[in-house]
């Protein structure tokens, strides 16, 4: 066990020696704070952004000053990888890594000048699994107005070639591939998302989003040719020590 232990250094002190210790940052939005507009108002987009994310990214960096061991993993490879944790910081890293990782799939789920539906495979997918485009938003908003309390609405699959798409909820900020699902398409149902301008009406929100969803982004999501979750995580942990 000291060997293995000892290895394990040496690899983490490598690694850091090589890339560096990595902090995690908030990305920049792609648009403005008023593009999303009428749909979602820029205050909220403000709010959300700058100080919601932020917030996330600020703690999960200051979680891990003291474990550089840990600095060279991606948010989502720690969010994946709980139980290589220590206890003491499990349920802080679980919240901050996935808000920060949810929220940066949230960003790039927008689009000022969406496209108007989604085309292609994926379309022919909803088409084959909820029997129309309008029966799926349809599901998508009642799972989401539904969901009890803090969490996301997803569309995901499976690994399996033949994998049917499938809508789930999360509680706080869990993500598809803690249990082994690929995310297509998520919608925040965090008050802090939509209650400035919606105020208790998360439907409203929910039917209001379609409006600026970026269909091609999901589709690009939908074709991920991934045939594990570790063949995601392993690409990810490459992006973000720069090496891809």
């Amino acid at each position: 066990m000291d060997d293995l232990i000892h290895q394990a250094l040496q690899t983490v002190t490598k690694l850091c020696s090589e890339y560096g210790l990595k902090k995690h940052h908030l990305p920049p939005l792609k648009y403005d704070y008023a593009a999303l507009e009428p749909y979602i108002d820029s205050r909220t987009m403000i709010l959300h952004h700058d100080i919601h994310h932020a917030t996330y990214v600020k703690k999960l960096n200051e979680i891990l000053l003291e474990y550089p061991e840990l600095q060279i993993y991606s948010a989502l490879w720690l969010l994946c990888n709980l139980d290589k944790l220590p206890e003491s910081i499990k349920a802080d890293v679980q919240k901050f890594a996935g808000g920060h990782v949810n929220h940066s799939l949230f960003w790039n789920a927008l689009k000022p000048f969406r496209v108007s539906d989604p085309k292609g495979e994926l379309r022919d997918a909803i088409n084959r699994d909820f029997g129309s485009l309008v029966a799926f938003k349809k599901s998508f908003e009642e799972e989401g107005a539904k969901h009890f309390g803090s969490g996301w609405v997803w569309l995901v699959k499976g690994f399996e070639p033949d994998s049917k798409l499938q809508i789930i909820t999360t509680k706080g900020h869990d993500h598809p591939l803690m249990q082994n699902l690929v995310p297509i398409l998520l919608n925040d149902v965090w008050e802090h998302a939509y209650y400035l301008q919606y105020e208790s009406r998360r439907h409203d929100y929910l039917k209001a989003w379609w409006s600026v969803v970026d269909w091609d982004q999901a589709n690009l999501c939908y074709k991920n040719s991934a045939s594990s979750v570790n063949e995601i995580l392993a690409a990810n942990n490459k992006q973000f020590l720069g090496l891809s």
